[in-house]
């Protein structure tokens, strides 16, 4: 670890004294679950003599609505205030607080890893599938969205193939914006914070938001408006300029409008807008990677690069429409209309260098055209679903790398799209008061086409599968509830776009089979929610980077390998407005079968994948307005390379928040990695490259409510 240079001591003082203000707040138990609506905190500074229990969630994370407490899969739900709370301003934000989830971000793009599972970035896809009022988000550059003016998260764990399909090898995150309402009301915000340390000479965060909705038409048109502007100083400096080397701006605008005409028809539309700008990277060269260019390897958060404007810009836009109508009291039927596209923009120096060794200039188009009809049918505990899906996929790709050195240098332009067809059908069925039977089966089929424009050659190919699903469910007592399932998952294939040899133009699809047992409780009167789930998972084609014996390295599926975990959340009603959350996952996937031209990997952990994530953490929120929180938050051992050489050691991180609630006013001291904690991820992409971790932030937050 470096040693604390001047800038670093600048902002111990503050360091220690937020420090002190937690350790504090564990030591006096003021610790948090507080899942309550926005409209429940406001009640608890109008009536001090409120008595809370946890609440009780509605979800529809399998397209029909549910207690979260009676949905036989591995499900986390934070509401509207659990993000507020809890200051979640990213999806990787949210990843903290889910067991057996870790999103890695580096620059433009957000690897999820779900139960040790992930695609790699070469494939253009995830096997966690993020969903946006239900726009699909199937691209590791796209995999971002606003964290603003949203209801609810709902995180799925293990296979959700039948329901979402392909997306959704492993599990799904299922995002839901508010929905407007009679009443005007609307929020501002305002924050500014500052590093804990930092090697350029900027260190001064900032941001500003608003939301705000009302009727149009009273009891039958509503709208919503929301926007934030966030702008991140530059940790890094560039020695050659003596400048912070990747500030980010982070612009997101959202607008809805939801009609209801008459008593059988729901209408609802949302239009987002996002822009990330970052003039820089967050990764620099490891050894190794020095090494290879024959340089000297460099000191932490500093690069010394001669490219002049570098940018890493992405641009996010997306609409869904959604129509939903009453055919009669038991039976709806749904359509949801989505359009997506993500373009990102690069002009990156990847030697870091004071020469021009590896300058990459790039353009990604993705875009995504999508539409589902389902009827669902719901009484009692009878719930079926059927559906229609179809999409349409246009995917460009442009890339120019220059160097000094002729083996560094090329470039590519092509192109990749086409479309996919989906049929598929969910029951549950209660056999008794106390038995409940579910199953669901999807079939899926997709067609590529893929041109290089430089070469005019073409490719085609195409792929389908059949997701079942079987889950039965037993309940103990009202309150307590077992499960077992059996789900199939897949992630599709592709084409590897810079195979020469016909052998490796494509692979195939990789599939996956996973045997949960679970148990979901709510005790004590609700004030006590114990959930909890082991699995096993049969990983089969898997998609690997396998290296020949020529020096090129392309994806197959050329391993097998499976996966053991277990699952367990955690909240608890201390006292009214004293409760504690805690969760921990684990998972071991380990490669049965796998090996290439640089050696035998049976028995090596799947690279990307945690060896176990934690965190536990709560708030205590009194009648008089006071606030406080806590959050510890961990992640094990995580390997990034399949021979298991390159490796994060375990890390934990601490989070904190205290402030003061008025009838119309919050107001916040807010810190994120308190103890500013260092979790590089060193040896990525091959071992040549380092992915700097975030240092710790201590801010000031105003949200004022009118």
């Amino acid at each position: 670890m470096m040693k604390p240079t001047g800038k670093h001591k600048r902002y111990r003082s503050w360091m220690v004294a937020f420090a002190v203000i937690g350790f504090a707040m564990f030591f006096l138990n003021v610790l948090s679950v507080g899942d309550l609506s926005a409209q429940d905190k406001n009640n608890l500074v109008e009536d001090k003599t409120n008595t809370f229990r946890i609440e009780v969630i509605t979800v529809t994370a399998e397209k029909q609505e549910e207690n979260v407490q009676e949905v036989p899969i591995g499900i986390t739900v934070l509401n509207d205030l659990a993000i507020e709370d809890r200051k979640i301003e990213s999806v990787a934000d949210m990843a903290d607080y889910v067991p057996n989830l870790m999103i890695f971000q580096t620059d433009s793009s957000n690897l999820p890893v779900t139960r040790g599972i992930s695609a790699t970035i070469e494939s253009m896809s995830v096997s966690t599938g993020l969903y946006v009022d239900g726009v699909p988000l199937l691209h590791a550059a796209g995999f971002e969205a606003g964290m603003l003016d949203i209801e609810r998260i709902e995180v799925l764990r293990g296979p959700q193939g039948t329901i979402y399909g392909k997306g959704a090898e492993v599990g799904a995150i299922n995002i839901i914006s508010r929905k407007p309402g009679d009443e005007f009301k609307g929020k501002a915000i305002l924050e500014g914070g500052q590093w804990l340390s930092s090697e350029s000479g900027e260190n001064i965060n900032k941001g500003v938001g608003f939301t705000f909705s009302g009727p149009i038409q009273e009891e039958k048109m509503f709208f919503s408006f929301a926007g934030k502007v966030d702008r991140k100083a530059g940790y890094i400096t560039n020695t050659l300029t003596d400048e912070s080397a990747n500030n980010l701006e982070k612009t997101f605008g959202k607008v809805g409008f939801y009609w209801m005409p008459n008593d059988k028809l729901d209408v609802s539309l949302s239009i987002s807008h996002l822009v990330r700008n970052k003039d820089g990277s967050q990764m620099n060269l490891s050894e190794t990677g020095a090494a290879m260019f024959m340089i000297p390897a460099p000191e932490r958060l500093q690069i010394s690069s001669n490219l002049e404007n570098p940018y890493d810009n992405t641009t996010n836009d997306s609409q869904s429409l959604k129509i939903v109508y009453a055919l009669s009291e038991l039976l709806d039927l749904t359509s949801v209309t989505t359009n997506w596209s993500t373009v990102y923009e690069g002009n990156m120096d990847y030697d870091f260098g004071p020469n021009t060794l590896m300058h990459n200039k790039n353009k990604y188009e993705f875009r995504k055209q999508s539409e589902e009809l389902r009827l669902g049918y719901a009484k009692g505990d009878l719930k079926w679903l059927a559906g229609l899906y179809y999409d349409l996929d246009d995917n460009n790709i442009e890339s120019v790398t220059t160097s000094i050195y002729p083996n560094f240098a090329s470039s590519y332009n092509r192109k990749l799209d086409g479309s996919s067809y989906a049929v598929f059908a969910n029951l549950s069925y209660p056999v008794s008061e106390k038995l409940g039977l579910g199953g669901g089966l999807r079939y899926e089929n997709e067609e590529r086409n893929f041109t290089n424009r430089i070469s005019n050659e073409e490719r085609s190919g195409s792929w389908d599968g059949v997701s079942p699903k079987v889950a039965l469910e037993f309940k103990v007592t009202p309150k307590v509830m077992t499960y077992l399932s059996v789900a199939k998952g897949y992630r599709s294939g592709g084409f590897n776009l810079a195979a020469t040899d016909q052998q490796y133009y494509r692979y195939d699809q990789e599939e996956l089979w996973s045997y949960d047992i679970g148990v979901k409780s709510a005790l004590l009167d609700n004030r006590l929610i114990i959930n909890g789930a082991i699995f096993q998972m049969n990983i089969t084609n898997m998609q690997v980077t396998q290296a020949l014996p020529s020096g090129f390295s392309y994806l197959t599926n050329a391993a097998k390998a499976t996966g053991t975990g277990v699952e367990l959340e955690l909240s608890a009603r201390i006292t009214d407005g004293l409760s504690l959350i805690a969760s921990y996952g684990q998972t071991d996937v380990r490669f049965d079968e796998f090996s290439d031209a640089l050696g035998d990997y049976e028995g090596n952990k799947n690279p990307w994948a945690p060896d176990y994530t934690c965190n536990i953490g709560g708030q205590y929120r009194h009648t008089s307005g006071f606030y406080a929180r806590a959050d510890y938050i961990g992640y094990g051992k995580t390997y990034f390379d399949k021979a298991n050489t390159a490796a994060r050691d375990a890390y934990a991180i601490a989070n904190a928040k205290v402030g003061y609630e008025f009838r119309n006013l919050d107001v916040y001291l807010y810190g994120k990695n308190i103890f500013d904690t260092i979790y590089d991820a060193k040896g990525v992409y091959g071992g040549y490259n380092v992915v700097y971790s975030e240092p710790g932030e201590l801010g000031l937050q105003l949200a004022y409510m009118f």
